[in-house]
């Protein structure tokens, strides 16, 4: 069959719907400066879909650096690869400054999230090697999961039955090639809140021998005490091999880096290919991270009023009868029955009626007959903001009791 013959045939699960979807459901335009307050088709609404979780894209300071380094050396600064032509000493400061932070021996900036984790699986193992990865792992691992030329197994969602299940086989495995194993997940899972059982699976090192790859890109700079992720809020920071996160969740940029021991992130940074055989991170935003990471740790206050605006915004959903999972981070889902057309046609409700703006999460992302309402708060939200959206998914609730988007649908 002619290639274009099948996808026109066959448009997948979501692209079969994008006739209906197009610019309303799906590739929505937002406008206006990134705030709480945006417009959506000329409407202003409230925005709880962003994940600018310290508010840090419209932070004065931010935008002023942004505007300066850009005006100084233009997005083209620096020119080619790193590795031949646009090493900077800024780049260097940041890896320094983040291996810092993370506390690890080395850092090496990645120039995007997902491109970094799936060349950096691809960088690390050879077929010998065996990867066992969570089932909800976020889908940048799953490609880089798909280019191993090994064996790879998963272990149900932050169940460490499973996974220890699972390390056995792999031990047998690798006794055979003589390989070595490495375990992926996630600090924080993008989709429903819930942290990663890291504690628990570093307890496991007692009894396997494997490495550890932590993804932290929702955890970076909002968990811990000081910010330095889901290693600090579970306290085995030291335990975690590889810590990976990105610049575009707390830090409100782009570009992602990796931490650890010194001699591994080298032999990352000399064979990784999607890093060598690319431009280097532009210095606009290299500097700007810089700034990002100096004004989130000298203000703590942000991250104290992102979780009480977390805990409010959370304990009303749960007060007002929704199911919000696990969740135990900043991302709080809201799960419902429903199909596909119900759930547009709530977020309908909610941005034309309470001129709510969330984001919606249906089938392939997760099971057939669910819905999900994907909510961030920030600490740029007032209380005011969080008991209008409370209002709303109270209404939204009394919708769904009286069989509204059925009727409707």
């Amino acid at each position: 069959m002619d290639i274009f013959d099948r996808i026109e045939r066959n448009p997948g699960p979501l692209g079969e719907f994008a006739d209906y979807a197009e610019g309303e459901y799906a590739f929505p335009v937002l406008e206006g400066e990134i705030s709480t307050k945006m417009k959506f088709k000329g409407k202003e609404m409230l925005i709880f879909s962003l994940n600018n979780y310290l508010g840090l894209a419209n932070h004065p300071e931010i935008r002023k650096i942004d505007a300066e380094t850009g005006k100084k050396y233009g997005l083209a600064y620096p020119m080619g690869s790193r590795a031949m032509t646009a090493q900077t000493k800024y780049h260097i400061q940041l890896e320094k400054e983040l291996a810092e932070f993370s506390q690890k021996e080395s850092s090496l900036l990645l120039n995007f999230g997902y491109q970094g984790m799936f060349s950096m699986l691809d960088t690390l193992l050879c077929r010998n090697d065996v990867i066992i990865y969570d089932s909800e792992s976020h889908a940048c691992a799953i490609d880089g999961i798909r280019l191993h030329r090994g064996k790879h197994y998963a272990f149900e969602h932050n169940n460490i039955e499973s996974l220890e299940k699972v390390l056995k086989k792999a031990q047998k495995h690798t006794e055979i090639t003589g390989g070595g194993i490495l375990v992926l997940t996630e600090g924080v899972f993008s989709m429903n809140g819930e942290q990663g059982k890291i504690k628990e699976i570093v307890a496991l090192k007692k009894n396997y021998k494997f490495r550890l790859l932590v993804d932290d890109a929702h955890g970076f700079g909002v968990m811990g005490k000081e910010g330095r992720g889901i290693g600090e809020e579970q306290n085995v920071q030291d335990e975690i091999d590889l810590y990976f996160s990105t610049f575009t969740k707390s830090f409100a940029g782009f570009g992602a880096f990796v931490s650890g021991k010194k001699s591994v992130i080298q032999y990352i940074k000399y064979n990784i290919r999607s890093q060598i055989f690319a431009k280097a991170l532009p210095l606009v935003m290299v500097i700007g991270l810089l700034k990002r990471l100096e004004i989130m740790k000298a203000n703590p206050y942000l991250r104290t009023k992102l979780w009480e605006n977390v805990k409010l915004l959370q304990n009303g959903l749960k007060k007002i009868g929704h199911n919000i999972g696990k969740a135990n981070t900043c991302i709080t889902p809201v799960f419902l029955e429903g199909t596909t057309i119900e759930a547009t046609l709530i977020v309908k409700d909610l941005r034309e009626t309470y001129g709510i703006f969330t984001s919606i999460v249906v089938y392939p992302v997760i099971p057939k007959g669910l819905i999900m309402l994907r909510i961030i708060p920030t600490a740029e939200h007032t209380k005011t903001d969080i008991e209008r959206l409370l209002y709303a998914f109270e209404q939204i609730q009394l919708n769904i009791t009286n069989n509204k988007y059925k009727t409707a649908s």
